[in-house]
């Protein structure tokens, strides 16, 4: 059995135990579902692919962050949706239907799909097609072809609604390459992950523009889309935007990064990127001006961030009321955020990586150091750091047991009571950091050496008992021994790292800190 609705349900737990509340300030959330009206903004609203993320299975259905809003709310909540802009600015959407026709005006193209990546020989399947807007990720087209290796050629008549100078691109993993009136007008002819190429072109409106589109797949994931940019596109998505915030009561903004910016081996040529590597933490210039002039309309803003990688969202920090780290969420990972988003489920996720507030914070990339690299050697000011999460209610820690000498060698254990002293029943992630104080060689500041989710309804106790092993407690020497030392290490658990300030620290969950001596001789452990 597989992609049944057993395993859809378990996608969207997972999706809603993953979500991360940076941010809550005034009880923005959870939100009413009875509101009048929502406004859903941003290039990751709707997206599947924001969904999936990279190296994924393709679902036979999925729930966007819109569609989950849409469930959610009462039937009479009106939700309105924008796009805003594209992820990166680049004024770039699929070809819609009503441009794109063929035998002198019949609807769509005619498209012709072959066994193989040269488009040599007799079709083994014909159609029209719509539009050029597909992702059929590892699967083909049609039954009658191969997984990988085959191609596809759609032929018609292009036409523009208006006058001006569009911006006519094609996307394709692996390979396309565009023909206007005959003529070669745009060339991505060669394998690889998915890439755009893209050229501006002078368009006269009610003009058929005679085009053929050609594609191959060599090897995984296809992709093949036909793209324009109309005159005036990224202003219209923008006015779009502030004028149903305006509308709204409340906006949701889905914004962050997506798999097609952010990956391995990749063609991304933009401001903050290098190829699928990231030289800027910083959200694209223009979702950081769209989210700034949404918020300036003076409505309740909620920021939605999707991505693999922390964000350096400062500015949202200091003005956004609340702020949800999404990730790349799955199938059911819209159904997953508004189960968070209207309270049907009370946020628990923890941040596995520290968000910095700028990539100035971390050393060159070459520098093979550990020092100041991830939350075990950063000594700076985070903007959110490892292990940070926020809930709808709050937990309090005490009553920490360990024993104050142990044996070289021993386990060791320790315990701490946690309580939920809010009203809401929730999940508490309870973390256990463990610091070697007097150590002969350089040691993490910190190290994570234990993790359990409990439940826990309100006014409700429970002891959480970590047992330490002998390996957990060791360094390793100038010489490559994992060595245990005798002397003092600190203990703490709790729902966060101990030690920060303002959103930084997890205000909603607490620690408790104690020590204990290692007694006896240097040890080596294997």
């Amino acid at each position: 059995v597989n992609d049944s609705a057993a395993h859809r349900e378990l996608a969207r737990t997972a999706a809603r135990e993953s979500l991360v509340l940076l941010k809550n300030d005034n009880r923005q959330l959870p939100l009413r579902k009875d509101l009048k009206t929502i406004a859903v903004i941003g290039p990751n609203a709707d997206s599947l692919e924001v969904l999936l993320g990279n190296y994924h299975g393709v679902p036979s259905k999925w729930t966007t962050p819109l569609e989950g809003i849409r469930r959610k709310v009462s039937p009479a909540t009106k939700v309105l949706y924008a796009l805003g802009t594209t992820l990166t600015g680049e004024p770039l959407l699929p070809v819609p239907a009503n441009a794109l026709s063929h035998d002198g005006g019949k609807p769509g193209l005619l498209a012709e799909y072959f066994d193989n990546k040269d488009l040599q020989g007799t079709p083994a399947a014909t159609r029209v097609d719509e539009q050029i807007n597909f992702d059929w990720f590892t699967n083909a087209p049609v039954p009658q072809l191969p997984l990988d290796n085959f191609s596809a050629r759609w032929t018609g008549q292009l036409t523009a609604p208006a006058s001006g100078t569009y911006e006519l691109g094609i996307r394709a993993d692996d390979a396309a390459r565009l023909y206007l009136d005959d003529r070669l007008f745009l060339d991505g002819w060669r394998d690889g992950s998915a890439k755009t190429v893209k050229k501006p072109l002078a368009m006269e409106a009610g003009r058929a523009y005679k085009i053929r589109v050609e594609f191959y797949d060599r090897y995984a994931a296809a992709t093949a889309k036909l793209l324009w940019g109309p005159p005036g596109l990224a202003g219209s998505l923008y006015e779009d935007a502030i004028a149903k915030a305006k509308e709204s009561d409340v906006v949701v903004m889905a914004l962050g990064l997506a798999p097609s910016v952010e990956g391995e081996e990749m063609d991304v040529k933009l401001e903050g990127f290098r190829g699928g590597d990231r030289t800027e933490l910083n959200l694209p210039k223009v979702q950081e001006d769209l989210l700034r002039a949404v918020h300036a309309t003076g409505k309740p803003v909620v920021l939605l961030l999707f991505s693999g990688g922390g964000i350096s969202v400062n500015w949202a920090d200091a003005n956004v009321p609340a702020i949800v780290q999404a990730w790349y969420p799955g199938e059911e990972g819209g159904a997953g955020i508004a189960d968070v988003l209207f309270g049907d489920y009370n946020p628990s996720g923890k941040l596995p990586v520290t968000f910095y507030k700028s990539a100035s914070q971390l050393p060159a990339f070459d520098d093979y150091r550990m020092q100041g690299k991830t939350y075990r050697y950063f000594t700076g000011d985070p903007l959110y750091p490892f292990g940070h999460g926020l809930s709808y209610t709050k937990f309090e820690y005490g009553k920490l047991e360990v024993k104050k000498r142990v044996k070289a060698g021993a386990y060791v254990r320790v315990s701490a009571e946690v309580r939920n002293t809010g009203a809401s029943a929730g999940d508490e992630v309870v973390q256990l950091y463990l610091t070697d104080v007097a150590a002969s060689v350089p040691v993490p500041l910190r190290s994570l050496r234990g993790v359990q989710r409990v439940s826990l309804r309100p006014g409700e106790a429970r002891r959480v008992t970590f047992t330490l092993a002998p390996r957990d407690l060791t360094l390793i020497d100038d010489g490559g021994k994992r060595i245990l030392e005798p002397g003092e290490f600190n203990v703490t658990i709790g729902g966060k790292q101990p030690g920060f300030k303002g959103n930084a620290d997890a205000a909603t969950t607490g620690t408790v800190s104690g020590s204990f001596m290692v007694t006896g001789s240097k040890t080596e452990i294997p």
